[in-house]
């Protein structure tokens, strides 16, 4: 990612409030694992990272701003589970961070389609994929939407538990076959 689109999501960050903790879009009605390793691509600021380590994950949470990095990092210090959570700057531009493979990877509204068999690969056997996007269903295209039925297919090689899109916004939750 060129220096201005981190310097931009730096800007954006500085200019909002803290995150709240909470599961990502697609967790509502599908329970996330209590144990294992998970990772957060474009963690923002540490929100969804910090609901899964309350959950009893440990997480590790990318992102290209060292702003929002900072603030996730305390954001997990306020929660109480600041060992459960590594924060680290990221580009994702060049893949995924090295490390071990992952019981759940939570990708919350960001996409970028030159990540997705390396998401799949990263996947522990049974491992969950949660992934939202923005999408053209219920919306204008534009460079940042999913296409109608983009992420099912995308993640065609996992067992899809559920799916929706509509009014701007698709998601995905699967499963890495075992």
């Amino acid at each position: 990612m060129a220096e201005t689109d981190r310097v931009r999501w730096d800007e954006r960050y500085a200019d909002r409030g803290p995150a709240q903790v909470g599961p990502p879009v697609v967790s509502a009605d599908h329970p996330f694992p209590t144990s294992g390793h998970a990772i957060d691509l474009a963690c923002g600021q540490g929100g969804v990272s910090v609901w899964l380590a309350l959950r009893g994950l440990d997480v590790v949470g990318v992102d290209v701003s060292p702003v929002a990095i900072e603030r996730a990092r305390e954001l997990a210090a306020s929660n109480g589970i600041g060992g459960r959570c590594r924060f680290e700057v990221a580009d994702l531009d060049e893949g995924l961070p090295a490390g071990p493979p992952a019981d759940v990877i939570v990708c919350h509204k960001f996409r970028d389609r030159r990540l997705d068999r390396a998401i799949v690969e990263r996947l522990a056997p049974g491992g969950l994929l949660a992934i939202s996007a923005l999408s053209e269903v219920g919306a204008r295209p534009g460079p940042f939407r999913v296409s109608a039925g983009e992420l099912p297919q995308a993640f065609a090689a996992l067992e899809q538990l559920a799916a929706g899109e509509g009014d701007g916004e698709a998601w995905l939750l699967a499963r890495a076959v075992s």
